[in-house]
């Protein structure tokens, strides 16, 4: 049978919800709130108890009607204008009597008239979020907020926590799977609001579609390490951008504008070490296009593999640079076989795919490439609006001495100006000053502009939203709202007391954990950092990544590393010269690194030294028990024939009898005759004394081994 909810028939008969409870209360139907589902049988119910109270109401109206006015007079007389005009208005009095006699019933029943608008303008607003059994609410909110919604005593969610193994308050924050639980068990679906002001700044100005004009396309250059992205871009702009990382190899985004046969393209250097997936990831979601490059002497490689699934994802098109054509042992079928693998078929084998092989050492086919690349533009009728509110992604933001923080932004819709108010993430700001890829200053930024921005009161992360915003007044609030939430989110007071985490708890006590402090220059490079560390976890030794922070190593990072025993690493950054010395004084190390993998390297080490070294056991003989001696000042020795490899003095030995061990020990003693020897080989009698054990019976085995120490790494 269907089914409705309690607040449902409640609007069908424009009553509150609380006065449609009591109702049925009264008739003995339970009801626990307004989301309490009911069937067709209390619907009818409901339906015949309203049929009966209007009827009783219209007849009382009538007999009303029927009554002579007050003072004994005789009825006016009745025109047939007035009569007429009196029996057009007449049903709206009675529609309108019925309803107020309606009121004055449901008061009988004991329902409170106090703040009576008030409360009924409250239960609409609940009633329009909550239509069909779905409530609204942010992550991370407290008992209190959770039992608001749903319309229960708050110390009913606390006892439902409690038999879930949580303990909380009323005042207790409490996560999204928590949340999501206990509102199921209430048949509400639940949905999180997203980050705060977002639907603020969705009520912006927005986009036009006449004021669309053509934009530049944003292409990303994507692909295996080393095989010549950022060669390909050096040519195309004509720079030496390679010569500048460390390593060879691109450790940042980099965002770069260019211009062919009057069009400008937009170029987006992504990492190819396999440390920056998050980073290649987020390039690969900003584009337009992107420029798959897979060198012809090494063919198609995993992290190629990477960044076509990556491109997919994004649902951009692909065109294929096969790089590297000059070189001897170049194979351009092995690399288009390849690319067959991974569905991505070239033109010329009769696929969808745009494709030419280059050269960007030698510039070979750069021209047609980048015609390419504005044939697919063009097919695609880019557009963007110039005039309507500034949006963005943010591309890297790092702190840098004398400019503050920097953040490279790819603007997207809208024109960013000097001067303008802005918020991205937790962090708001306003426009100082903008430069492009090159340094130079700009007034302007247009769709597809990447333009690095001064003025943000923080680091944003990358990948982070920008919006342009009227008033500082309203970026700050913004700001503030989310920097709260973001604190709420990390606190997580919520604590588990089951057994079973308590036990694992105990068992964990083995665990090793690497604890470190990770300052990078950017919060993109900080980002990859850290997920490199964090994925080398094992189950012997995980790295406890303490802080992680963008900027120079400070007295603050030295003084928590001193306090939790942890490691400061430093990535393509600076330390202080007092957080130096105050280094050298708590004995606190310090590292840092240019590129990644020497880094991963060094954590590896100090991981490896964690670990437990493994006992590798070798046996070395067998001897068994012919005679048992007593002799004095040494005690009881056993008299053996060794049948098998050498016995050690020192050595371990399992003392077996009828196949069980019996004793296991070192031997204290070995003799052959009345000397003493260091061993006895295989055919020769010897008299052996094991330490703590003299029952020896005839016929006993000895097991003699040694036991070695190997220290292990994390890559066994």
């Amino acid at each position: 049978m269907a089914k409705v909810r309690v607040y449902q028939l409640a609007r069908k008969y424009e009553i509150s919800s609380d006065a449609l409870r009591k109702i049925l209360v009264k008739e003995g139907i339970t009801v626990k709130s307004h989301m309490s589902s009911v069937d067709e049988k209390v619907e009818t119910f409901i339906e015949q108890h309203f049929k009966r109270v209007k009827a009783a109401t219209t007849r009382e109206i009538k007999k009303k009607d029927r009554r002579p006015p007050r003072g004994g007079g005789q009825p006016p007389k009745k025109t047939k204008g007035k009569r007429t005009r009196k029996s057009v208005k007449k049903p709206e009095t009675d529609h309108k009597a019925v309803k107020e006699s309606v009121k004055r019933t449901l008061a009988k029943l004991d329902v409170t008239r106090k703040s009576r608008r008030r409360k009924r303008e409250k239960e609409e607003v609940i009633e329009v979020e909550e239509e069909q059994g779905v409530i609204k609410l942010p992550e991370f909110s407290t008992v209190a907020d959770l039992a608001q919604k749903l319309d229960i005593d708050p110390t009913e969610i606390i006892q439902k926590c409690f038999a879930m193994g949580l303990m909380v308050s009323i005042n207790q924050r409490l996560d999204a799977d928590t949340i999501m639980m206990l509102t199921e068990e209430h048949e509400v679906t639940v949905q999180f609001v997203s980050v705060y002001g977002q639907d603020m700044l969705a009520r912006k100005k927005e986009i036009d579609p006449e004021r669309m004009i053509e934009r530049s396309p944003v292409v990303t250059i994507m692909g295996h390490v080393d095989h010549g992205k950022t060669s390909l871009l050096d040519n195309i702009r004509n720079s030496n951008i390679i010569a500048g990382e460390k390593g060879g190899i691109t450790q940042h985004i980099g965002a770069y504008e260019v211009e062919k046969a009057g069009h400008k393209i937009t170029f987006i250097d992504t990492p190819g070490h396999e440390a920056f997936t998050a980073m290649r990831s987020r390039g690969a979601q900003l584009t337009d296009i992107v420029i798959l490059i897979t060198a012809a002497d090494d063919g198609v490689m995993p992290q190629t593999i990477e960044a076509i699934n990556h491109a997919r994802a994004a649902d951009v098109p692909i065109i294929v640079a096969i790089n590297k054509i000059d070189l001897p042992n170049a194979d351009l079928n092995k690399v288009k076989q390849g690319l067959i693998q991974q569905n991505l078929v070239l033109e010329e084998y009769g696929g969808n795919v745009m494709g030419t092989e280059i050269s960007a050492k030698n510039g070979v086919n750069i021209e047609k490439l980048l015609e390419m690349i504005l044939l697919q533009a063009e097919m695609m009728e880019l557009k963007a609006d110039p005039e309507a509110e500034v949006r963005g992604v943010v591309l890297e933001a790092r702190k840098e001495e004398g400019r503050g923080n920097v953040c490279t932004v790819l603007i997207q819709q809208g024109t960013l100006k000097i001067g303008d108010n802005f918020i991205t993430g937790n962090y708001f700001g306003r426009v100082r000053a903008m430069l492009n890829e090159r340094g130079s200053r700009i007034e302007l930024a247009p769709p597809s502009t990447p333009a690095v921005i001064l003025g943000c009161t923080g680091i944003p992360q990358a990948g982070d939203a920008f919006y342009q915003i009227e008033d500082e007044k309203t970026a700050k609030e913004i700001a503030s709202k989310r920097q709260q939430f973001a604190r709420e989110k990390d606190r997580r007071l919520v604590q588990r007391i089951t057994l079973e985490d308590l036990y694992r708890q105990i068992q964990e006590g083995s665990v090793k954990d690497l604890n470190l402090i990770i300052r990078a220059d950017t919060d993109g490079s900080l980002e990859a950092v850290t997920d490199s560390f964090t994925s080398l976890d094992t189950e012997e030794v995980k790295v406890n990544v303490i802080q992680k922070l963008v900027g120079m190593v400070n007295e603050s990072d030295i003084l928590l590393a001193s306090a939790s025993n942890a490691v400061v690493i430093g990535f393509n950054t600076l330390i202080t010269p007092k957080a130096e010395v105050l280094a050298k004084t708590e004995n606190v190390d310090v590292r840092f690194y240019e590129v990644i993998y020497k880094a991963i390297d060094d954590i590896k080490a100090a991981m490896s030294g964690l670990l437990e070294p493994e006992i590798i056991e070798t046996p070395l003989g067998d001897a068994e028990v012919r005679q048992v001696f007593k002799v004095s000042k040494t005690g009881t020795i056993a008299g053996c024939y060794v049948t098998s490899g050498t016995i050690k003095r020192n050595a371990l030995v399992r003392v077996k009898r009828d196949g069980e061990v019996i004793h296991q020990a070192a031997i204290n003693s070995l003799k052959r005759f009345k000397d003493d020897v260091k061993e006895v080989q295989s055919g020769f009698e010897c008299g052996i004394g094991v330490e703590g054990f003299d029952e020896y019976v005839e016929g006993d085995i000895f097991e003699v081994y040694v036991e070695e120490e190997r220290h292990r790494s994390i890559d066994d």
